[in-house]
């Protein structure tokens, strides 16, 4: 990472950084979650409905887990400019794909029984 611009505030920079470990923990529950769905017995969703679930829960913890660190810089070089922090263009993404899944589940758990 480029240093120019001036050292920020530490709290800052830690919370730039727990923000960064957050996107690291999303990732892996979205991958658990992902495993989770593949591994539902044949006979409560369609396989091809639960096999659709868990790609989606896995490309998206997988694109959590590769923006993470471009993230991290990025806010990280704005603190440092005391520029304006720069927008999440993901956020639509991850909230509608985490609630399009949840959704479908919630769908198929009442349709199952």
């Amino acid at each position: 990472m480029d240093v120019e611009g001036n050292e920020p505030d530490p709290r800052f920079t830690l919370a730039n950084e727990r923000t960064f470990l957050t996107w690291l923990s999303t990732s892996l529950a979205l991958s658990a979650g992902g495993v989770a769905m593949a591994a539902v017995p044949r006979d409560v969703f369609v396989p091809w409905v639960r096999t659709a679930l868990a790609v989606v829960l896995v490309l998206l913890s997988a694109l959590a887990a590769a923006m993470a660190y471009p993230r991290w810089r990025l806010v990280q070089r704005a603190l440092r400019r005391q520029a304006p922090i720069p927008p999440l263009a993901l956020a639509p993404l991850f909230g509608y794909g985490i609630a399009a899944v949840a959704v479908l589940a919630l769908v198929l758990i009442v349709l199952a029984r």
